[in-house]
């Protein structure tokens, strides 16, 4: 009995290793021509949507990636790439709220509130881009994070059936970025869950 437990747990194991790195691989194979960084190629649309992240990090300082991202989507604007900005945030309760920090920091960027929409029930990228397609019926898009997460937020574009690029958003070293690379390469499966098993006990996961 002992022998057929430690058998099957390898064999899961094993599965779950294997089906890891092959959602990263496929993900990645099938998203990386539509990642742009230079803004002079990316090609216009109308709208960008812009995926939301924390103002701040867990220590209460800037949070790079937060800026990064909002400086591409003032740049995209600013070269007249697209049209209107949608953020799509987390804004679970009324102290936290994903979107309101940065239409905030794009107006200070110069961009005008009239170019600016929000989606305030982005949980998470499954969601913004659910509801990018669904609720706000945008199918042309730039979708604008950093390159580790462009890849699983295009696969998901698919998925919809948006026509969907990506605008890369400034690294943040990997000192500072470690944690969530590794985050994100276990985000990967998820997210061909979400798309091939859509249920709602695996939505409950956060990713």
């Amino acid at each position: 009995m002992i022998k057929f437990i430690i058998r099957s747990t390898l064999v899961l194991l094993i599965s779950a290793i294997v089906f890891t790195v092959f959602a990263n691989v496929l993900i990645i194979s099938q998203t990386k021509s539509q990642l742009y960084y230079k803004i002079s190629e990316v090609p216009n649309k109308k709208i960008a949507l812009v995926l939301g992240t924390s103002k701040r990090t867990v220590k209460g300082e800037s949070n790079s990636f937060f800026s990064h991202r909002m400086e591409a989507a003032a740049k995209l604007y600013e070269q007249h790439k697209v049209q209107k900005l949608l953020l799509s945030g987390d804004n679970r309760t009324k102290y936290y709220n994903e979107p309101a920090d940065m239409k905030k920091s794009l107006v200070a960027l110069g961009v005008p509130e009239s170019a600016i929409e929000i989606d305030t029930a982005g949980y998470r990228t499954f969601e913004s881009i659910s509801r990018c397609a669904e609720v706000f019926n945008e199918k042309d898009i730039v979708i604008i994070t950093q390159e580790f997460h462009a890849y699983r937020a295009l696969y998901i574009s698919q998925f919809f059936n948006l026509e969907a690029v990506a605008f890369c958003a400034e690294e943040v070293p990997v000192y500072a970025s470690s944690k969530v690379n590794i985050r994100e390469f276990f985000a990967r499966p998820k997210a061909l869950l979400d798309v091939y098993l859509p249920n709602e006990s695996i939505k409950t996961l956060s990713l």
